[in-house]
């Protein structure tokens, strides 16, 4: 087992420091913490609790992983801040384990890239391959899907869900839940069409995408309440996986609802 750890780390005697792993000067290492192989910390970086950083994951400078949740209810619970592999976290990002009012961790998945600035609060749920530009931002319970790019400076509202594969603009507010494969933008942010180019460039069917972009003009830009449209987009639509993900999505749509579009 190879270890690169610089003389001026601090290390807790009970960290868990896996193979191959690097860390760079200042970095500061709690008793509880779990470091998964060939991870790169750079240097000036603070994991503290039960936090577990997994494999091939590199974290630059000033990044604070694992601290106290921003929450007036944290009683010092032993909850958990869990990141995945091969992530790129860079620098200043904060990441927060969860609390006793939801499932007491923060979950973040593999192969993520969040930009200088991001936030991930408690008890947070974040899919695979997502990527955060600088200072987006979650609220605490938030969940985020797969494939989800959030622009710079875009912030989720607590208790919001984000499907996969959406585009979220910069300086957006996201304050409902975003159905899958869409584009949304705006303060507030409302959908603005599929988000086409990516799913593209992930290997969507063009029939698939075309069945998308048909069930958005229908139910999110038709007439009539949208109860209505759902039932008959459902009725014309079911059937297919992708589209079957998007009403599993709405049909468990949260407390703050789902975003619509904008008027025209």
């Amino acid at each position: 087992m190879t270890q690169i750890i610089h003389s001026t780390a601090i290390i807790a005697a009970k960290a868990k420091i896996g193979a191959n792993v690097k860390i760079g000067p200042y970095c500061v290492i709690g008793d509880d913490a779990v470091i998964g192989d060939g991870a790169h910390l750079h240097s000036h970086v603070v994991i503290e609790g039960h936090t577990s950083l997994g494999a091939g994951c590199e974290v630059y400078p000033f990044a604070a992983l694992g601290c106290a949740p921003q929450h007036t209810r944290y009683k010092n619970e032993p909850s958990q801040l869990v990141i995945g592999k091969n992530c790129v976290i860079r620098e200043h990002v904060t990441m927060h384990p969860g609390t006793a009012i939801d499932a007491m961790e923060t979950i973040v998945g593999d192969h993520s890239l969040f930009f200088a600035g991001a936030h991930v609060a408690h008890d947070c749920v974040v899919g695979n391959h997502v990527i955060f530009a600088n200072n987006a931002s979650l609220g605490g319970h938030v969940k985020i899907g797969d494939h989800v790019m959030l622009g710079g400076f875009a912030a989720v509202q607590q208790w919001c869900r984000v499907g996969p594969h959406v585009m979220v603009g910069a300086h957006s507010l996201v304050d409902a839940d975003i159905i899958p494969y869409c584009i949304a933008s705006g303060n507030r942010a409302r959908l603005s069409g599929i988000n086409v180019i990516g799913l593209d460039r992930r290997g969507f069917a063009p029939s698939t995408v075309t069945a998308l972009r048909d069930l958005f003009r229908q139910l999110i830009r038709g007439n009539g309440l949208f109860a209505s449209r759902l039932q008959e987009v459902k009725a014309h639509f079911a059937g297919q996986p992708e589209i079957d993900l998007l009403f599993d999505f709405i049909d468990n749509a949260g407390r703050n609802g789902v975003c619509q579009s904008f008027k025209r």
